[in-house]
């Protein structure tokens, strides 16, 4: 299973390389597009979710690093809840 690397800007500018399992993530982020931080959680959850799920179709147990990587999106995405207008870039895929 491909594995893959993404980097996001958060909205107070810092940057951050994130981990998936599966390739999957491109089907719902885009490189070089910016989400407002409600959507890009709804898509990182689901792509993360799915990811996890490809890989205990394939070895019968989820990705804990896809499923820690998304705890640890969540908890940083927290930290801009009430922040209006924040948005997330999308900066590359490795």
């Amino acid at each position: 299973m491909p594995v893959m690397h993404f980097q996001v800007r958060w909205p107070d500018h810092s940057e951050h390389w994130c981990y998936s399992p599966s390739v999957v993530v491109q089907d719902f982020l885009s490189a070089g597009q910016t989400y407002p931080l409600d959507e890009f959680m709804a898509l990182i959850r689901e792509a993360l979710n799915i990811a996890s799920e490809r890989v205990r179709a394939k070895y019968g147990f989820a990705c804990s690093q896809a499923l820690d990587q998304l705890a640890e999106i969540e908890l940083r995405a927290h930290t801009f809840k009430d922040l209006p207008g924040a948005q997330v870039a999308v900066l590359a895929f490795d």
